[in-house]
């Protein structure tokens, strides 16, 4: 569908109705998370190619955070710490099979998201909200760790990334739910030709957002939507309309496409006469893929690195808050804020309490937000790798405890998360350990991490004096949670998943046959 007739969609499906939303009290929650879509990729944060109108808008209306972090520079991970507002770490999304490796749910993992484990849509639903996930969900594809088991309501997307085509006997593609069932599979009835790069599914996901909003608005029911699009992910796709349209080639279109659907869902909003009573949060689940660039992977800006490290380009994340009426117009807030932070903020939008009987690492923005120049003092943000803390930041100081990018053996094979940026005892090769004399930087001065400061200054020893603390602290009081990303096995590949009977899509499988995964980097 091009942009024009699904403009013209909207309007039709709004003059069905007569709104009436004073009687709803708590505020709808959107918040967006991007794949892979780096600091760098919006004019507003000083792409120069300037393709985002809609978000550079967006901050224009709202509030721009520039020192905004995931909670770990990888897919699966960040996202558990946004919907559980606990660390990695704390919430089983992490391997102790070595040490700080990346992990996440490709199809043959066997764990997900812990039963334990409390999701930010199972509390909005206490105060009467309905919740829908529309893109990638990635918290583990086994039937006991989807969506709906997990508090949502509604769903519209894939449990996996969107890698393929696979030939269905060795490994299976990935299906696209609806809700509870599988619709078909990536590359078959979703097509997405690599050749090419072109694909429908972001159409598809704006379509589903904005009749899950007009929905709930008809209804009259506060709504949490959480629109995770995978464009930007490698392998990247746009749909015909936007294909060729970028100056940065099929990436820019991908960004392009999704700065579209952004400013389609903000118009919606103000259509439906609710955008004073919708909290809206876009961000990105982990730093660009440098790796993948510069065809398939987005800019980190002056920072260091990529995806998939803890240097501030594989966690800093581009990040806008609007709400209109409540969050002051063209506001820069330079506040310390964290993905997690999105967990607590949006249960005190709701009116809720946080879980009490667990460590909840995110913190309540709703001052920040709606008060400004209020500031949260002194807050730490914490970089992990896996089972390791790798880096804390305090103020405008980072202080590196461990440095590693890759191994020796993946740099030569061609795998490089740093290219063209290699900073000589920074970005290590070898997983090098500074606990006893931390690498530290000024990231005002020196947000490149280019330039540690001296061990032998006044400076570098009045800031471990202040750091050092906050680390002790955090260490003495964190129990890890079980870890959920240690073991893999074919046999739970997406072979035969809900729905599929009835679609004539089963597939058999092999052989149940675990293994200990084995996480590269």
């Amino acid at each position: 569908m091009s942009p024009l007739s699904l403009t013209f969609l909207s309007a039709l499906i709004c003059c069905s109705f007569t709104l009436q939303t004073s009687s709803v009290s708590s505020p709808n929650i959107i918040i967006m998370l991007m794949d892979d879509m780096g600091w760098g990729d919006l004019g507003v944060f000083g792409q120069p190619s300037k393709e985002t109108p809609n978000l550079d808008a967006m901050a224009a209306q709202g509030m721009l955070f520039p020192n905004f972090y995931t909670a770990n520079p990888l897919c699966s991970p960040s996202r558990a710490a946004l919907l559980t507002g606990r660390l990695p770490v704390r919430n089983g999304f992490y391997t102790t099979n070595a040490h700080a490796r990346n992990a996440y749910t490709p199809q043959e993992i066997v764990g997900g998201i812990s039963k334990d484990e409390i999701l930010l849509p199972q509390l909005l639903k206490t105060k009467g909200y309905v919740s829908k996930i529309v893109g990638k969900w990635h918290l583990g594809h086994r039937p006991q760790y989807l969506p709906l088991k997990n508090g949502f309501d509604e769903w519209f997307g894939a449990p996996n990334c969107h890698f393929g085509p696979y030939n269905d006997t060795i490994t299976p593609n990935i299906p696209v739910y609806n809700n509870s069932e599988m619709l078909g599979r990536y590359y078959e009835e979703f097509k997405i030709d690599r050749v090419t790069g072109e694909s429908n599914l972001t159409q598809m996901y704006l379509q589903e957002g904005l009749e899950f909003i007009r929905r709930q608005t008809e209804a009259q029911r506060p709504f949490f939507l959480y629109w995770a699009a995978d464009a930007t992910h490698a392998p990247v796709y746009a749909s015909k309309h936007f294909l060729g349209k970028s100056q940065r080639g099929r990436y820019g279109d991908a960004v392009m496409e999704l700065d579209y659907s952004v400013g389609q869902i903000l118009s919606w909003l103000r259509t439906l006469g609710i955008e004073n009573n919708t909290f809206v949060f876009f961000t990105s689940d982990n730093g660009a893929a440098l790796i993948s660039a510069p065809h398939e992977g987005g800019s980190n800006g002056p920072f260091l690195c990529g995806k998939e490290t803890t240097f501030e380009g594989g966690m800093r994340e581009p990040a806008i808050a609007w709400w209109p009426g409540h969050i002051k117009e063209g506001t820069v807030n330079f506040q310390l804020a964290n993905v997690m932070d999105l967990f607590t903020t949006s249960l005190a939008l709701a009116g809720i309490s946080p879980p009490g009987d667990r460590a909840i690492d995110g913190l309540d923005l709703t001052p920040v937000l709606l008060s400004p120049p209020h500031t949260i003092h002194n807050r730490p943000i914490f970089y992990y790798r896996g089972n390791e803390l790798m880096a804390v930041r305090l103020g405008q100081y980072k202080a590196h405890y461990w440095t590693w990018s890759n191994s020796w053996e993946e740099f030569k094979s061609g795998i490089n998360f740093c290219p063209g940026q290699e900073v000589s005892g920074v970005t290590t090769h070898d997983q090098k350990e500074h606990t006893m004399q931390p690498v530290i930087f000024h990231l005002g001065r020196d947000p490149g991490e280019k330039f540690p400061i001296s061990v032998l200054t006044k400076e570098y020893h009045d800031v471990l004096s202040r750091i050092s603390p906050v680390v002790e602290q955090h260490k003495k009081n964190l129990v890890p949670g079980i870890p959920q990303l240690n073991m893999c096995d074919l046999a739970v590949m997406n072979w035969a998943p809900a729905g599929c009977e009835k679609l004539g899509k089963c597939l058999k499988g092999p052989k149940s046959q675990p293994w200990k995964c084995d996480w590269p980097h």
